[in-house]
C-alpha cells in the first residue's frame, strides 16, 4: 500500500463546529445544523434552508485589514488554514523558501462579496464599487490568500469541478508531494449563502423546497427530493512521510492512500460505470481490494435518479450490503467544494475513534438500494475509507484513506 502522504494537521469549519474536535463531537451525537437561512432574507426563494456555520466571528481571528478584501468564504478558509498548520504544530519558516505549497478548490469564488459590489455598481455607481473586487470573487482567491498570509510559495492551485473538489485538491497535492514537494496545504472551503448564489443553485432545480429541517435532505430515502446547500469545509496539511519524521511532525491523522478522477460529460452524465471506474481506480492506486473497505463515505446527493445511480456503483463494487455507508453531511448540507473536504476530515477521525458517523434524517431507506446505510453511530474496527464525490457536470472522484502505521 502507498504509504508516502500523511495528514499531520487539519483545519475545520463546519455547521456542525468550529475546530475539528466540535465538529466530531457534534457529527457523531447526529446534531443537524441545517436550518433556516439566516444571511439573508430569504422568504421570497423557494428553497429557505441551508447550513450555516454558526459562531465564526471573522474579527476575532483575522487582523481588520485583511476584512475589506475577503469575501465570508475566504475569512474561513483564511482561519481554517491557521487552525490546519497550528494544529500540525509547523513554522512555515521553517522549510525552505519554496517548501510548501498550497491547493483548494471552489464551486464559484466569493458570491457573497462579487454580489455586494454589483449591488453598488448598479445602484451607486463605479466609483463606489471596491477594487478588491478584482480578486476577491475568484474562485481562486482562497489559494493566493493563504499563500500571502503564510508565505507558502510552493507550487500552488486552484480546481473548479464543483463538490468533487474537494477530492480533487487533495489529489493534486498528492501528485505535488510524489513529485518532491515536502508539504502541501490543501483543501477546500467554500459557499457563502447570498442571494446571486442561491439564484445559481436554484437554476439546477436540485435543491429541496421542503421548509421542514429534519424532512429537506435525505439521500437514499423513499421521500429524497432534493440536497439542501451549506457552507464550510476543511483544509489539511499533507507532508511526505519522510518530511514528517524529518521534522518531527506530533501526529498522524492517517494517510491519502489512493485517488482517482473520471469524467462523464453531458449528456448522459450520471453513468454508474464512470463512478465505479473512479473509485475502482481509487483502490487500485491504493493497491486494496473492495473486500478491504471498512465503510464508504457517500456523495449523497438526495435526488433519487442520482442516489439510484450511486448505489447501484456501491453494489457493483461491494455487493448488496457489502460494506457500511454513511453521509453525515446529512448534518450540514452539501457544501459544494468543501463538502469532501470535511467527509475526508470526519473519515480520518472515524478510523481514529474506531466509530462510523451516522446519516440522520433517513428514516425510510429504500430497500431496493441494498445498502448498509449507517444511520446511528457504530463501533466498528477501521483501517480504511472511501470517499466519493460528485460535481455537476460530470465530474466522479475517489480517495482512499488509510489509519496511521
Amino acid at each position: 500500500m502507498n504509504a508516502d502522504t500523511v495528514v499531520t494537521g487539519m483545519g475545520v469549519l463546519a455547521p456542525t463546529g468550529l475546530g475539528h474536535d466540535e465538529h466530531w463531537k457534534n457529527t457523531l451525537r447526529g446534531a443537524s445544523a441545517i436550518g433556516p437561512v439566516t444571511r439573508f432574507d430569504a422568504a421570497g426563494y423557494p428553497s429557505r434552508l441551508a447550513g450555516e456555520v454558526v459562531g465564526f466571528v471573522p474579527e476575532e481571528h483575522l487582523p481588520s485589514r485583511l476584512l475589506p478584501q475577503t469575501d465570508h468564504m475566504t475569512r474561513m478558509a483564511l482561519v481554517a488554514s491557521d487552525w490546519a498548520l497550528a494544529d500540525a504544530e509547523f513554522d512555515p519558516a521553517l522549510l525552505p523558501e519554496y517548501g510548501v505549497g498550497v491547493v483548494t478548490a471552489a464551486s464559484a469564488g466569493g458570491f457573497e462579496f462579487g454580489h455586494r459590489e454589483l449591488q453598488n455598481l448598479w445602484g451607486r455607481g463605479p466609483e463606489y464599487v471596491s477594487a478588491y473586487q478584482s480578486f476577491a470573487w475568484f474562485y481562486a482567491v482562497n489559494t493566493g490568500q493563504i499563500s500571502i498570509r503564510h508565505g507558502l510559495r510552493g507550487p500552488a492551485g486552484a480546481l473548479v469541478t464543483e463538490q468533487a473538489g474537494g477530492l480533487d485538491a487533495l489529489g493534486q497535492a498528492r501528485r505535488q508531494l510524489r513529485g518532491g514537494q515536502p508539504m502541501v496545504l490543501a483543501g477546500a472551503v467554500d459557499g457563502s449563502p447570498c442571494p446571486w448564489g442561491w439564484v445559481a443553485q436554484l437554476s439546477t432545480d436540485r435543491m429541496s423546497r421542503e421548509s421542514d429541517p429534519v424532512l429537506a435532505y435525505r439521500p437514499f430515502d423513499a421521500e429524497a427530493a432534493g440536497y439542501v446547500p451549506g457552507e464550510g469545509g476543511a483544509l489539511l496539511v499533507l507532508e511526505r512521510e519522510e518530511a514528517a519524521q524529518a521534522r518531527g511532525a506530533p501526529r498522524r491523522y492517517g494517510r491519502l492512500a489512493g485517488y482517482a478522477a473520471t469524467f462523464d460529460p453531458p449528456p448522459g452524465s450520471g453513468r454508474p460505470a464512470n463512478l465505479v471506474r473512479a473509485a475502482q481506480a481509487a483502490l487500485d492506486d491504493a493497491e486494496l481490494g473492495p473486500e478491504e473497505i471498512d465503510v464508504v463515505f457517500a456523495d449523497a446527493v438526495g435526488i433519487p435518479e442520482e442516489d439510484a445511480v450511486e448505489a447501484d456503483a456501491l453494489r457493483t463494487l461491494f455487493g448488496a450490503h457489502g460494506v457500511p455507508v454513511t453521509a453525515p453531511k446529512t448534518m450540514t448540507g452539501r457544501l459544494s467544494a468543501g463538502g469532501p473536504a470535511v467527509d475526508v476530515a470526519t473519515a480520518l477521525l472515524a478510523l481514529r475513534e474506531g466509530v462510523i458517523p451516522p446519516t440522520v434524517h433517513v428514516s425510510r431507506p429504500l430497500p431496493d438500494h441494498t445498502l448498509d446505510l449507517v444511520t446511528t453511530p457504530r463501533r466498528a474496527s477501521l483501517a480504511t475509507a472511501l470517499i466519493l464525490a460528485r460535481g455537476q457536470g460530470g465530474f466522479n472522484s475517489a480517495l482512499v484513506v488509510a489509519g496511521p502505521h
